[in-house]
């Protein structure tokens, strides 16, 4: 009776020890996402450069690897580098600003369609002194503006990189008839960022994008000259890249991005952006579903 009892208490402490020893075995919850996480592998996105020199990127993609499990590898280039990027297969997914050049990437069947994401503002940017006085003489006409400009020959610099933001200042220029040339239009064929330090560098003028100028205003010697022209409205746009162009695109990375983008939860993150140090969204999401 004795061994009897002996042998069911020793029972009792070896299934206590395997519970036990089996819960200590247990993968730890964030230890399995990690997992999964790195289980994914990654995405290429192409993408302006006004989306990385704005923050806007360091901003949002943790919380698309954290949901999704795929790291993101970034390639900020102009609107029109990463469209060519996308048709010669060498990203999965596109976030871009040049809308008529994003329709016609899509009709040529580089993409399956093109979704709304969000919006902001170009503004034209001067020298605090303002020589070519803009901000008095066309502080909400960006065509008005571009003509004192090239009236006065001040310095200008242009992004001349086929971006969304060369194209949408190339547009201003034809609306005016004008081909703007000579010493005082200098062609960069630089990002976003780099063109701002250029400007403050020369003290001339140039057109940019509001969140980037926001992002990089402290310290330089610029200001906004003109703002809120109608024809300065800055859309972005996602687009996945067609998977047939090659075995190398994560297609179905790439669509977990464009849902995760234009999904509520990412709109909702995409309007805080700049709200704590500007009082403002820096991009108001605007998806089209």
């Amino acid at each position: 009776m004795k061994k009897k009892k002996l042998l069911t208490l020793g029972l009792v402490l070896i299934m206590i020890l395997s519970i036990f020893g089996g819960c200590g075995s247990k993968e730890p919850a964030a230890d399995k996402e990690k997992a999964a996480t790195e289980s994914k592998g990654s995405i290429i996105l192409a993408t302006t450069t006004s989306t990385q020199d704005s923050g806007l990127l360091d901003y949002i993609l943790p919380d698309f690897t954290k949901t999704t499990g795929y790291e993101v590898k970034v390639v900020a280039v102009g609107s029109g580098e990463a469209m060519t990027m996308g048709e010669n297969g060498d990203a999965d997914v596109l976030l871009v600003h040049s809308p008529d050049a994003e329709r016609e990437f899509v009709a040529a069947g580089n993409s399956p369609a093109r979704y709304d994401v969000m919006y902001n503002d170009f503004v034209i940017l001067g020298p605090k002194d303002d020589p070519a006085g803009i901000k008095a003489a066309a502080p909400n006409n960006a065509q008005a503006a571009f003509k004192k400009i090239y009236d006065e020959k001040v310095t200008f610099v242009s992004r001349a990189d086929e971006s969304g933001t060369d194209k949408k200042e190339q547009s201003i220029w034809e609306k005016l008839g004008l081909t703007p040339s000579g010493d005082w239009y200098i062609e960069s064929g630089k990002g976003m960022g780099d063109v701002i330090t250029m400007t403050n560098e020369k003290l001339g003028y140039t057109l940019a994008d509001r969140a980037t100028w926001l992002n990089m205003a402290k310290g330089t010697d610029l200001q906004i000259v003109t703002e809120g022209d109608k024809d300065l409205n800055n859309q972005y746009g996602v687009m996945v890249v067609d998977p047939s162009k090659n075995d190398k695109i994560n297609a179905k990375g790439a669509l977990a991005f464009q849902n995760w983008i234009l999904s509520a939860d990412t709109q909702k993150l995409i309007g805080t952006y700049g709200m704590d140090k500007y009082g403002i969204s820096l991009f108001i999401p605007n998806a089209s579903k």
